[in-house]
């Protein structure tokens, strides 16, 4: 078997032409058994009702007949004998037999059917083509058969290769299904990747956003009951917010799924963010142009989780989101205003984000003193 369908599924290398020959190299089926004594029998018999040959002319008619038993094994070598045999038994058979037509070559011809059925390489078919012509010609112009002899060696290479051709076919239509089949199972493990991590990015933001107010709710209650309020529904926002993200991430049934957020998101991102306590403002210099769902989804988690760290780690919760539109590329940055933290550790959300932009053919940085997270998305 060739190296490269080594690794092909089974299904397929099954349906392969060159993999029948491969499969039964070595043994001997009854098919080819009873093939095997079907054509000795209808090459001797004639051979036989005219008075008992000599030996050399019964081992001639045995090579030129029963050597078809092994031609899924060594087709070539068999295609040699066959042929050298039949040639030779053409050039002897006057001085055997006088006048007594000389016997179809029935091993020749299911060898020629057999060998056009085989996918064997160019030189290979040439030199058993080659080894049974010898045969025709000799019995054709020594032995007065007619054309219909060579009729039926066509047919028989026709036959064969009409079977080829229908092996090939049924061989390239697996590989299509099996490929198919690749490819949807590949679109479903990148769908299931793409679920897994927008849920992981709105429950984790969400409930982290929640988590802070919940926190500061107490404190806010006892020293300001009209802030408490607004904490209280940017709380319930939140929940509400991240359970319609939730419905639209993970559709159900026939449900027409909501588009994702992205760029256009980013203002209602930094409003929620001003009710959350963080005070945030949005910049975009250049011409905005077109961009890929994945990368404007992108872009709006990448801001959602820079906030949400400034929002939780900042001395002072204040940022600055800026957009900057080049010709090749969208530069996000999220810079903490209030000072930054000292140290900041790579945990789930920095890797996520990181993760996020690597998918769009991205680059992502985190610079901790200054908490500035800068995404460089390619958008050409």
């Amino acid at each position: 078997m060739p190296p490269d369908t080594l690794h092909m599924p089974r299904a397929i290398r099954r349906a392969l032409p060159e993999s029948v020959p491969a499969r039964r190299r070595g043994r001997v089926t009854l098919a080819d058994a009873a093939v095997a004594a079907v054509v000795t029998c209808a090459t001797a018999v004639p051979a036989l009702a005219t008075g008992p040959p000599p030996w050399w002319a019964a081992l001639l008619l045995l090579a030129s007949s029963a050597p078809i038993l092994l031609r899924r094994a060594a087709p070539l070598p068999v295609g040699l004998v066959l042929g050298g045999a039949t040639a030779v038994l053409a050039l002897a058979w006057h001085d055997l037999q006088g006048a007594a037509p000389m016997p179809v070559p029935a091993g020749a011809l299911v060898w020629t059917c057999a060998f056009a059925a085989t996918a064997v390489p160019p030189v290979t078919r040439a030199v058993g083509i080659a080894a049974q012509g010898a045969g025709v010609v000799a019995a054709l112009t020594l032995h007065g058969h007619d054309t219909h002899l060579l009729t039926a060696y066509a047919a028989a290479y026709a036959v064969g290769a009409a079977t080829r051709a229908r092996r090939a076919q049924r061989a390239t239509e697996r590989e299509r299904a099996g490929r198919l089949a690749g490819e949807r199972a590949a679109a479903v493990a990148v769908e299931r990747a793409r679920i897994a991590r927008d849920v992981h990015d709105i429950v984790a933001r969400s409930v982290g956003l929640m988590v802070v107010q919940a926190e500061a709710g107490p404190l806010v209650v006892r020293d300001d009951p009209e802030r408490a309020e607004a904490v209280f529904e940017t709380i319930s926002a939140t929940g509400r917010e991240a359970a319609g993200q939730l419905r639209a991430a993970v559709p159900r049934g026939h449900t027409p799924r909501e588009p994702p957020p992205g760029i256009d998101a980013l203002p209602a991102l930094i409003d929620r963010a001003g009710r959350a306590g963080l005070s945030a403002v949005l910049v975009e210099r250049g011409e905005r142009r077109g961009l890929p769902t994945a990368t404007g989804v992108a872009v709006y988690r990448i801001v959602q989780e820079s906030l949400t760290s400034t929002l939780r780690h900042a001395a002072e919760p204040s940022a600055r989101v800026s957009l900057e539109w080049t010709d090749a590329a969208l530069i996000v940055r999220t810079a903490d205003d209030g000072g930054g933290v000292r140290a900041l550790r790579e945990g789930h959300g920095i890797i996520g984000m990181r993760e996020r932009a690597g998918a769009c053919g991205g680059t992502l940085t985190v610079d901790p003193p200054g908490l500035t997270v800068t995404a460089t998305l390619p958008i050409g």
